[in-house]
This record gives structure tokens, sequence and C-alpha cells, in this order.
């Protein structure tokens, strides 16, 4: 069923955020070339609450020598991959306060096979929660097509906190790499126009 076949009068509130979040994905992000996204999950309506992302753009997926990250004298120069998997999750409380949607990149696919995931200060890299997005400021977010463009600024690095300030970082071990060696190198510039001062 597609989304034009929904009449939202008939729907109560979660489900009416529902239909226009899926409304708002085929207009917003349907023409873009950078990412692909389809339904992953429905309720028992049929509206959907869980959504697979596909970004189809270069960025760094992990560095050289990660197992001595940030050792004085060592550098840890970029890998690079061309495509990331996301699943967004929009849980039963959904859109209450409480209930924001849960962004996170896929470390394996389907059968098991690890896949690239984003080395990025506001996405976790390590640890038990890898893949965990952080969009940083939960009173700005407007819309799950307004996540989505904004996790696609985070991979082309047009976006990042790695201060060890408020909003802090999701992974600060990648963000100590983007202050000590990303940005002074200008590895965090990749496929950018750099303008002079």
């Amino acid at each position: 069923m597609r989304s034009e076949e929904w009449h939202p009068e008939r729907l109560s509130g979660r489900n009416r955020r529902l239909l226009n979040e899926w409304r708002q994905l085929q207009q917003q992000l349907g023409h873009r070339r950078d990412l692909t996204w389809s339904v992953a999950r429905r309720n028992g309506e049929g509206l959907p609450t869980a959504y697979l992302v596909d970004y189809h753009l270069r960025s760094i997926c992990g560095v050289t020598n990660v197992e001595r990250l940030n050792v004085v004298g060592v550098d840890n120069e970029p890998l690079f991959a061309t495509g990331f998997r996301m699943l967004v999750e929009l849980p039963p409380n959904y859109p209450c306060i409480d209930g924001a949607p849960s962004l996170r990149f896929l470390t394996s696919d389907e059968n098991g096979k690890p896949i690239a995931h984003p080395w990025h200060p506001n996405i976790r890299y390590f640890g038990d929660m890898a893949g965990r997005v952080c969009i940083n400021m939960a009173d700005t977010y407007t819309s799950l097509a307004w996540g989505i463009d904004r996790v696609a600024s985070y991979l082309r690095y047009d976006l990042y906190h790695a201060r060890r300030q408020p909003p802090f970082p999701e992974d600060l071990k990648v963000a100590d790499w983007v202050v000590r060696q990303g940005e002074p190198n200008g590895w965090v510039f990749f496929d950018q126009m750099i303008s002079e001062k």
C-alpha cells in the first residue's frame, strides 16, 4: 500500500504522524541520489514504524593502526567506504518527547557479514552501542526526513561536533582523532572545497 492511499482524517494522532513522516520521506528524499530508503517494519494498521536507509556516498569508515589510536607519533590515516546502511526505528510512544526515533548504522548485513559503518564523532564506532547516531539537539528535531538528511551531512563531514564540551560527541575516541589528526591533516575535508581566507 502506498502513502497516497491513506486518509489522515481516519487515523489516530500517532498513526497520523506516522503517515505524515512516510509522506515527507517520499516527497523530500525520493529524488536523492546519495541515499535510498525502504520500509523495514509496519504496525498493525500497515503504517511504517522502521526504515532502512542506504547512503550512497564516500565517507570515512575507520583509520589505519586503530589499535594505536591517537598515540603520539603514529598516524591514523582515514579509510573510506562508499556505502552505509542505517536502521531508523520509531518506538511505540513516538512522537512523544520521550519517544525519540532510534538511528543506528548496521555493522553487519542480514547474513551476519560485516559491513562498513561510519567513523564520525557523532556516531558510535566502539563498544556495544556501535553504530548509534546522536543527532545532538533533540529540541531541533522536526521530522525523519530532517534527521536522515542531517546524517548525510555527518557522513560528508559537513557537520560534526568533536570538542569535549556539551553537547558531547557520541564517540570520544573518534572525536579525539578528529581534533588531533583529522582536522590538522585536512583528512576530514575530503571531497570538499576548502575556502581560502
